[in-house]
C-alpha cells in the first residue's frame, strides 16, 4: 500500500510516516515546510509544496498512481496563535483543505483520513466525551477543525470520496526510535513548557488554576504520539470496513496539569517547581475520551504510559539540536 501524507514533515505526520514504513506501507510526503522540517522527510519520497496547489497535486498522483489513500495532517495548530490570527488559521486549515479535497476528487481518490481534534467537543460534567458528545469548539483553531468536518461530511454526501475524521487528544512523546519528535525548540503545550522549565531551572507556570476539575488545573488525555501513529496504520488497514466517519484517539484517562507535573517529577532527576498564572486566550478546562470505539473498530488501544511519553520527550529534546539544522530561529 502507498499513502500520501500531507504535513508529513511535521511532528505527527512524520511519526505516522515512520509507523507506516514499519508496517510495510509506503508513505509519500507533501509538506510546505512552514512548520515541518525537511530532515523529517529524509529517505522518503518528498514533495515540497502546498495542499492547495492543484498542478502539484496532479503531478503527485500522476507520478504515484498507486496511492490508495490520503492522511491529511497539514494544518496550523497553536491555539493562542489562532486567537491572534484567525484569518490565517481559517485560510490554512479550511480554505486550503477545501481546495485539497477538490483536487483529490478530480484525481479519482476516494479515501482520506483527516487529522481532527478533540478540542471541538463540549465535555460533560465529568470532562469525558464520546464520539456522540455535542460539539462546542472554543477557539478559532478548534472551530477550523469543526468547520472542516462539516464541510467534508457535505462533500462526502454528494461526491465519490469517503473521509474518516480521527479526533486527536493531546499527543506527547516522540518516535521511540528517535527518528522524529517535536520540531519546535520551545513548544507552547504543557509538557514542552515543563521541559523548558527543567532545562532552564526555572519554575513551571500552570496557566489556569480555577477550572472545575479535581485540583483546579486543566485536564487532558495525553496520548503518546507513537500510539497515535499506529492508530492511523490500523485505520488505513481497515478503512473500507469501518461503519463510522469519526473515531476518537486517546488513552481513556484524564490527567490534570498538576498530575502531569507529578508524573514529570517522577521521571526526572531534579523536580521542577510550579507557579500559578492566569489561563491563556483560548484555553479550556479540557476533556478525555471514554469511548472504546477505536478498540472495537480498529483493534487498537494506547499502550504507552504518560511517564514513557515524558521520557521519550526528554530524550528527543536532548537530541533535537543535533538532528535539526538551526533554520527555525528562536523556535
Amino acid at each position: 500500500m502507498r499513502v500520501l501524507i500531507t504535513g508529513g514533515a511535521g511532528y505527527i505526520g512524520s511519526t505516522i510516516a515512520s509507523a507506516c514504513l514499519d508496517a510495510g506501507i509506503d508513505p509519500v510526503i507533501l509538506d510546505n515546510l512552514v512548520t515541518g522540517r525537511r530532515e523529517f522527510a529524509e529517505g522518503r519520497l518528498f514533495y515540497e509544496g502546498d495542499i492547495s496547489d492543484g498542478p502539484l497535486i496532479d503531478k503527485i498522483f500522476a507520478e504515484n498512481p498507486d496511492i490508495e489513500a490520503v492522511v491529511h495532517c497539514a494544518a496550523l495548530i497553536v491555539v493562542p496563535d489562532s486567537v491572534a490570527d484567525p484569518i490565517g488559521y481559517y485560510r490554512a486549515n479550511v480554505t486550503k483543505s477545501l481546495e485539497f479535497v477538490d483536487h483529490l476528487i478530480r484525481n479519482g481518490r476516494t479515501r482520506m483520513i483527516f487529522s481532527s481534534s478533540a478540542s471541538i467537543y463540549q465535555a460533560g460534567a465529568d470532562h469525558t466525551v464520546t464520539e456522540e458528545s455535542p460539539l462546542d469548539p472554543q477557539s478559532p483553531y478548534a472551530r477550523t477543525k469543526a468547520v472542516c468536518e462539516g464541510m467534508f461530511a457535505d462533500i462526502s454526501a454528494s461526491r465519490p470520496i469517503r473521509i474518516l475524521s480521527l479526533r486527536y487528544f493531546n499527543p506527547i512523546g516522540a518516535d521511540p526510535q528517535m527518528r522524529t519528535g517535536l520540531q519546535l525548540r520551545r513548544p507552547s503545550h504543557a509538557l514542552g513548557k515543563m521541559i523548558e522549565a527543567y532545562e532552564e531551572r526555572v519554575p513551571f507556570r500552570i496557566t489556569g488554576t480555577d477550572w472545575p476539575t479535581s485540583d483546579g488545573t486543566g485536564i487532558r488525555d495525553y496520548i503518546h504520539v507513537w500510539d497515535l501513529a499506529t492508530a492511523h496504520v490500523a485505520a488505513l488497514r481497515r478503512f473500507d470496513e469501518l461503519d463510522t466517519d469519526v473515531i476518537n484517539l486517546g488513552t481513556g484517562a484524564g490527567t490534570t496539569v498538576r498530575e502531569l507535573v507529578d508524573a514529570f517529577n517522577r521521571v526526572v532527576d531534579r523536580p521542577i517547581e510550579v507557579v500559578e498564572a492566569p489561563a491563556r486566550p483560548g484555553d479550556v478546562a479540557g476533556a478525555y475520551t471514554r469511548s472504546d470505539l477505536a478498540h472495537r473498530l480498529l483493534g487498537w488501544q494506547a499502550r504507552y504510559s504518560i511517564e514513557e511519553g515524558i521520557r521519550h520527550s526528554l530524550e528527543w529534546a536532548a537530541l533535537r539540536d543535533s538532528r535539526l539544522e538551526p533554520a527555525d530561529g528562536a523556535s
